[in-house]
């Protein structure tokens, strides 16, 4: 899967994603010269979305693509939570509580669905606030390493 054509704005918001990380976590999320392509190419599933009331993905890397099943330009049209099954929401609504009120946590799991409808458990998942550098909140992102398909027959 090819690294998609990025505008300024758009790099920018990527870039986010792991300075907010480090900021907040205090370690490094990716590593190289160019950040964009490092959390492309990461083995582990990186996933951002804006702050509007319904929040749209604006990223998601090649193993998260994979993971929900759906090319980037689909997926950054996804509000985020649909990435959960409707009864899992209200779950996942208490999770960006917490992130909103601590900053990040590290320790979220849950079910999450493709766009094929394949289930999948992510366990020990990280969710922190995108923070700019004027301290506003600019979105949420996740990385997780952990996950297991979910066998319904």
């Amino acid at each position: 899967m090819n690294l998609p054509l990025f505008n300024a704005a758009t790099r920018t918001c990527v870039r986010l994603i792991a300075e907010s990380y480090e900021r907040l976590l205090g370690r490094t999320l990716v590593e190289g010269p160019d950040i964009v392509a490092a959390l492309w190419s990461a083995p582990s599933a990186i996933v951002a979305h804006g702050r509007e009331a319904d929040p749209i993905f604006f990223f998601g890397n090649a193993t998260a693509l994979r993971l929900f099943e759906m090319p980037f330009e689909d997926f950054t049209r996804l509000p985020s939570r649909r990435s959960a099954e409707p009864l899992l929401r209200e779950e996942r609504a208490q999770l960006l509580e917490r992130v909103t009120r601590d900053g990040f946590i590290q320790d979220y799991a849950g079910v999450r669905i493709s766009a094929k409808g394949a289930r999948f458990r992510i366990e020990r998942a990280v969710v922190w606030n995108l923070i700019d550098s004027q301290g506003m909140v600019q979105g949420q992102a996740a990385a997780f390493d952990h996950w297991t398909p979910i066998d319904d027959q």
